[in-house]
């Protein structure tokens, strides 16, 4: 059969192609060898079925159609005969036969000068292969509940989302379906975020990364919680202080990551004032870690950790009501109060709920509704009055020996928040 010269590549061109068609195989035949030990396909099979893929490909392009089809119909059959031969009913799994076939498909990419995915896709390949025993100890501490959470999530980003009309509507015409359901999403995506990393790490830590999980999944539940124990548990208390400071701080962090992702602006003009509020918490922690080492009550004692499904259906629809609700209460309260009404507003909301009110505020500032150093200073002034809340709580709730260590904690929070919210 005659070939066109114009379709042959430079031997530098042929070089590279098969090269990377060789290293993408050399990659996934490692990470086979080594956990296989060459049962079905190792080291020196996989780049010979990726190279195999490459040269298929361009014998398709240059000699004969349907080269490639009937190339990986017979690696197929290979595959498929080989498993018949070594599969077992104690080891029924078809991974390694699975991964020779997207192997062979690798190396036709690179044939086609799809580098870029090629390597990608051969890399993430190789990670999932090789992170089987993470996963399956994921996988062995899921329950209906974790999978439910999953789905829901699905439910709401790709089948609610899409459906929902993106223009502005309702009163004042501020409500938004699409972006109020993306500010659903948003805050779901938070909440099923810490909710899996309590999930890896376990329910049962140390009291200090319960702060931490805390912080990323609900800092007012852990206050709640903590405060309650630390009636039963008074000796623990600098403990329980140290966790609830450290969620406190962390709300902080959340509130600017989620202002960020609604309007840049308005998270760039954050940074400062609640990085200082951050600092404050960060230097009220060190004094409470200073107090469990004089008081020596051992920082390996643990605390449970509740966790429950974050994405109930439910929970996501009322908290898209609330975002709405504050919306409209903020731009009736700037436009018939003024300023002053933004700032009670977020007083009053931030008691409830910091995010929702923070998300109606970068929302606003973003269609251009209000400035952004409005938006600002109720977004502190919701964080302040959320602050205030949780140090409500350990005042009624708590022992003692807490509202001792955090009444300074809080106090401090609560002050820097206020001169932020009108001096930065």
């Amino acid at each position: 059969m005659d070939i066109n010269p114009g379709l042959v590549p430079d031997l530098a061109v042929l070089f590279k192609r098969f090269g990377i068609a060789l290293l993408l195989g050399l990659l996934i035949g490692a990470e086979r060898e080594r956990e296989k030990g060459g049962i079905f396909a190792g080291i020196r099979t996989f780049p010979l079925i990726c190279l195999l893929g490459c040269a298929a490909a361009m014998i398709q392009d240059l000699f004969a159609p349907l080269t490639f089809l009937v190339a990986f119909v017979i690696v197929a059959a290979f595959v498929l005969k080989s498993y018949q031969l070594t599969g077992t009913l104690d080891s029924p799994g078809i991974t390694s036969e699975v991964s020779a076939l997207l192997t062979f498909l690798f190396g036709a990419l690179a044939w086609w000068d799809l580098t870029f995915f090629a390597a990608a896709a051969a890399v993430l390949t190789a990670l999932l292969l090789s992170a089987k025993r993470p996963l399956e100890d994921l996988a062995g501490r899921l329950g209906h509940e974790d999978i439910m959470a999953t789905l829901q999530f699905g439910v709401i980003t790709l089948i609610v989302l899409p459906i929902l009309p993106n223009e502005t509507m309702g009163p004042l015409n501020v409500l938004n379906p699409h972006t109020l359901w993306v500010m659903v999403i948003l805050i779901a995506g938070v909440n099923l975020f810490g909710y899996t990393l309590i999930k890896i790490l376990g329910a049962r830590q140390g009291i200090a990364a319960s702060g931490i999980l805390g912080g990323l999944a609900s800092s007012t539940a852990l206050t709640l919680g903590f405060s309650r124990r630390s009636q039963r548990e008074p000796q623990l208390s600098a403990a329980f202080g140290l966790a609830i400071v450290i969620a406190s701080t962390l709300m902080y962090a959340r509130i600017l990551i989620i202002c960020t992702s609604v309007h840049r602006e308005t998270g760039l003009h954050l940074i400062a004032p609640l990085g200082a509020a951050m600092t404050v918490g960060i230097f009220a922690g060190l004094a409470m870690i200073w107090f469990l080492r004089k008081e020596d009550h051992g920082t390996g004692e643990t605390a449970l950790v509740p966790i429950s499904n974050p994405l109930e259906i439910w929970s996501a629809i009322k908290f898209g009501i609330l975002f709405g609700l504050i919306l409209i209460i903020s731009k009736a309260a700037q436009l018939f109060i003024g300023n002053a009404g933004i700032y009670l507003s977020s007083i009053v909301a931030g008691f409830a709920e910091v995010d929702a009110i923070s998300l109606s505020l970068a929302n606003l500032a973003r269609e251009g509704d209000i400035s952004v150093k409005l938006a600002g200073q109720g977004i502190l002034l919701a964080a302040t009055a959320n602050t205030a809340m949780k140090g409500g709580i350990a005042l009624l709730f708590g022992s003692p020996a807490l509202r001792r260590y955090l009444i300074p904690a809080f106090g401090s929070l609560i002050i820097t928040g206020l001169l932020c919210a009108f001096l930065l």
